[in-house]
């Protein structure tokens, strides 16, 4: 194992540099980004290549997490979230990010919403049986609505106390951005799998051109997966309330919010797997069945994409 050096401007953050393993011409890298392991799996490249990978993979991911996280004092989502109803002019990327999360919105029929993150004042999903009080919600219920907002491109207008929150399309996004960067470089015959905290894309199949073995977490399970996934190319995104829930009087309360009731979302499954071409698109379909709750099953059979739903 050994660690690749990067500066301190590209880990503002100081995480812990990243470590590669590996020999001959397959490789792992891994690092910590966006409160999630990460890693990059490499087959048929160099060392050289691999360690290349590795500190670009890692540069990109800190990159996006300082600019798109809610808790990074004075970047572009601060900023916004600070600008106390007084427009402000953003730049090409995240103007990308707005407009997807309006497309999001759109399909999912508002029950995808970044500026629902403000209920996080209100739930806290520790594992405990502490709900709040409905008044509390309510009331937090008149700083949620993407159409309270103004967004006419490169414009973002948010009313005084709203917030946005890329929290459901951030770490996609960024699978999707470093597998095209390492997409570029690689060397012809050889495969590279970006996985972030479990949403993952590969670039194709293995050099020997058998699929890359993806395990899938048992939510009854936490400390082993109970299936495995051949993936040939493509993505796969995860999203669930494994970790993250309340109980109380035997009925669990998933970290799925309806920004329209401020509540979790009744009967979502535990966890829900798309297989798409893209990470944001897998992530998309995974987030907008566990915000179907009881019908998730039904949606995603009219989506035609392969799924895996653990109730």
């Amino acid at each position: 194992m050994n660690t690749i050096a990067v500066s301190a401007e590209d880990n503002p953050a100081g995480h812990p540099l990243p470590r590669l393993l590996g020999g001959q011409s397959s490789w792992q890298g891994r690092f910590e980004a966006m409160a999630s392991p990460c890693e990059i799996l490499a087959d048929g490249v160099t060392r050289e290549y691999a360690e290349r990978a590795l500190a670009y993979a890692a540069k990109e991911a800190w990159r996006l997490e300082q600019k798109f996280s809610r808790y990074v004092s004075g970047n572009p989502v601060d900023r916004i979230n600070r600008s106390r109803g007084e427009p402000v002019t953003v730049d090409e990327e995240m103007a990308l990010m707005l407009d997807y999360a309006a497309q999001c919105h759109d399909l999912s029929d508002g029950r995808f919403d970044i500026t629902s993150g403000v209920l996080r004042r209100a739930w806290r999903f520790d594992g405990s049986d502490n709900l709040p009080e409905h008044e509390h919600t309510s009331a937090l219920l008149k700083l949620v609505g993407w159409n309270r907002l103004s967004w006419q491109g490169p414009q973002l207008t948010l009313p005084a106390g709203m917030e946005i929150d890329f929290g459901g399309i951030g770490k996609e996004y960024a699978v999707d951005r470093v597998l095209l960067g390492l997409k570029r470089s690689l060397p012809e015959g050889g495969s590279v799998l970006v996985n972030f905290g479990g949403d993952l894309a590969c670039s194709g199949p293995r050099t020997n051109g058998k699929a890359w073995i993806v395990g899938m977490e048992d939510h009854q399970k936490l400390s082993d997966s109970s299936e495995t996934l051949s993936l040939h190319g493509g993505a796969l995104a995860t999203s669930g309330d494994s970790r993250r829930y309340l109980l109380k009087n035997g009925v669990r309360y998933s970290h799925i919010l309806d920004p329209h009731t401020g509540w979790p979302v009744p009967d979502a499954p535990h966890s829900v797997t798309v297989a798409a071409p893209t990470c944001t698109l897998a992530g998309m379909l995974a987030t907008f069945a566990m915000l179907q709750g009881a019908e998730a099953e039904r949606f995603l059979e009219q989506q035609d994409v392969q799924f895996w739903v653990q109730r």
